[in-house]
């Protein structure tokens, strides 16, 4: 069967209504059926509960308790390089941004002005730049990182559509991480700017970062931004950015002439946070 056609349900599902359903289970304090729904979930997908900060599946109260768990500390060793893999995940694409074109599968790739929501002064900051963009699947740990030092600037909430954004659903639907709901993160470092964008998807019930908490719900249906300039909001390379209440994609963006990615990084290989990520260009 073709990626097309595998994702054609897609478009027919209420999405948006089953989101909001996951949601609220997810956020639901059950007691033994939250537990036996954590218990299912780290059976189906092999999650590895030795490196939680808390492994005892019976504890947490909710299933986005349970989710968004921490690691035991020393699990991931940040790497002395200039940046460092943010996240746990695979490897979707990374590479250059040909001109303001970000290749996500074959034949589609989407713009760096549609990802950010229309600002064209913001994407023309990373023309010819470099990108990655790096799927978290359930079994994954789904804490956002810093690949580097950064200050905040700005944060925009762009609604969008919630298809999945699984290998197969990135193959099969054009411009997927650039229709889908999104918050952009925008920040200044020692090397110019960056973005990190949190891409939804179905049944992602929230997105949210330290430094606002969570940004949805409620959903909102226009475009929504946030400035910093008068706020000193430094975060630094390994530390919490934010995290996903179930699993979705990180789409990052670097300026010109910035960054050499890992030579060993290749797409569709697995990456653990504080990896290596990328040396200075040059």
């Amino acid at each position: 069967m073709s990626d097309r056609l595998a994702v054609l349900p897609q478009y027919l599902l209420p999405k948006g209504a089953l989101t909001n359903f996951a949601g609220r289970v997810a956020g639901a304090k059950g007691g033994a059926m939250t537990t036996r729904l954590i218990r299912w979930f780290v059976g189906k997908y092999n999650v590895n509960m030795d490196e939680a900060e808390n492994p005892d599946i019976a504890s947490y109260h909710s299933f986005n308790e349970f989710f968004t768990r921490a690691l035991k500390p020393g699990v991931r060793q940040i790497a002395d390089t200039p940046y460092v893999c943010p996240v746990d995940g695979r490897i979707s694409q990374f590479g250059a941004i040909e001109d303001d074109q970000i290749f996500q599968a074959k034949g589609h790739s989407f713009t760096t002005t549609a990802l950010v929501g229309g600002d064209r002064a913001l994407a023309d900051l990373f023309q010819h730049g470099s990108f990655a963009n790096l799927y978290l699947s359930p079994r994954d740990y789904h804490r956002i990182h810093m690949p580097c030092d950064g200050k905040l600037t700005r944060m925009i909430y762009i609604p969008g559509s919630l298809f999945s954004v699984n290998p197969t659903t990135a193959r099969g639907i054009p411009g997927l991480f650039a229709r889908n709901e999104r918050v952009v993160c925008v920040f200044d470092t020692a090397h110019g700017p960056f973005v990190m964008t949190l891409v939804g998807a179905t049944i992602v019930g929230s997105m949210a970062t330290v430094w606002h908490g969570v940004v949805n719900p409620p959903r909102q249906p226009k475009i929504c931004e946030w400035t910093y300039l008068d706020q000193h909001i430094m975060l630094k390379k390994g530390e919490e950015l934010g995290r996903f209440l179930l699993g979705s994609t990180v789409v990052m963006l670097f300026p010109k002439d910035t960054l050499a990615f890992n030579p060993a990084w290749q797409p569709a290989g697995a990456v653990r946070l504080g990896e290596p990520m990328a040396a200075l260009h040059g």
